[in-house]
């Protein structure tokens, strides 16, 4: 009897355990996910009080309204292609001068180099705001306002990409590259046909969290661009409140507009970059 009642015992431990734990992933995600669907639901509503307490969570008359007057007051097209050139550009760089970085932090031996690397983690702890005075006298000086250029450029380099890129070379195994080294392979043979292609899964990691980085930004863009017609689209939609000041439902199907394309990209490349996560906290 007594063994018998032990393993059922174990089973609803197990199951209580498991329900636990499901109960709490459900109420993150659900505190995740509701302000995007509180802004869908304002977006595609018609009617009703979109301040209302407790908040609708359904549509009323539902419509498509609003996004077509989203596409009539703003050049849409225009701020999405401006950022996906700020985006594209801005991933490319940051992945080869931070993997340039992190390849010999992580395989080669020079005086100074921990020195180095603690400088460049040093930076993790001050805000990126802290930079724009700095970063601007620089753009300024250095004839880039109103440029893409002046943009992407203080974005290129991160403590973070380099942290994550010097991580993955090292766990690519050593007996390797001394094999590359005996066949007389250079150090850039090395670290091009050989590191990059093996640290691929991290790449995508990092280059997913830049482009989504890139394409939310808004305070930066906002201070060096004064062209509308450069505007990336976190800065373009912004008009919509000029335009529409008293629609929030406009506002929130402009938010929508910008917002999907990030979701899209992570939707089809998460598996990539769960398998660089993966490899970063291993």
């Amino acid at each position: 009897m007594t063994n018998r009642s032990r393993p059922l015992k174990t089973r609803l431990q197990l199951i209580g355990q498991y329900t636990g734990h499901y109960a709490v992933l459900c109420a993150i995600a659900v505190v995740c996910v509701f302000p995007f669907w509180w802004t869908l639901v304002t977006a595609i509503s018609t009617e009703g009080n979109i301040f209302a307490f407790p908040p609708t969570f359904w549509p009323k008359a539902p419509s498509f309204d609003n996004f077509i007057e989203v596409f009539k007051a703003i050049p849409i097209w225009s701020f999405f292609r401006n950022s996906v050139l700020i985006a594209v550009f801005t991933v490319f760089w940051k992945l080869l001068l931070c993997s340039l970085a992190a390849y010999p932090l992580a395989r080669l031996k020079f005086r100074g180099r921990k020195l180095v690397f603690g400088l460049i983690l040093a930076t993790l702890v001050l805000p990126s705001e802290v930079n724009f005075l700095v970063n601007f006298i620089t753009i300024t000086q250095m004839s880039l306002v109103d440029t893409y250029t002046g943009v992407i450029l203080p974005n290129v380099v991160t403590a973070v990409a380099i942290l994550l890129l010097k991580q993955a070379f090292e766990e690519v195994p050593q007996d390797l590259i001394d094999a590359a080294r005996v066949d007389g392979a250079s150090e850039w043979v090395i670290f091009s046909r050989i590191m990059l292609p093996l640290i691929t899964p991290w790449l995508a990691t990092v280059g997913i969290l830049t482009a989504v980085e890139s394409w939310n930004e808004y305070i930066w863009p906002s201070i060096v661009m004064s062209k509308p017609d450069e505007f990336p689209l976190s800065v373009g939609v912004l008009y919509l409140r000029g335009t529409f000041g008293s629609s929030t439902r406009v506002i929130a199907a402009g938010t929508l507009i910008t917002i999907v394309p990030t979701l899209l990209a992570f939707l089809f490349t998460q598996r990539f970059f769960m398998r660089g996560m993966d490899g970063a906290v291993k």
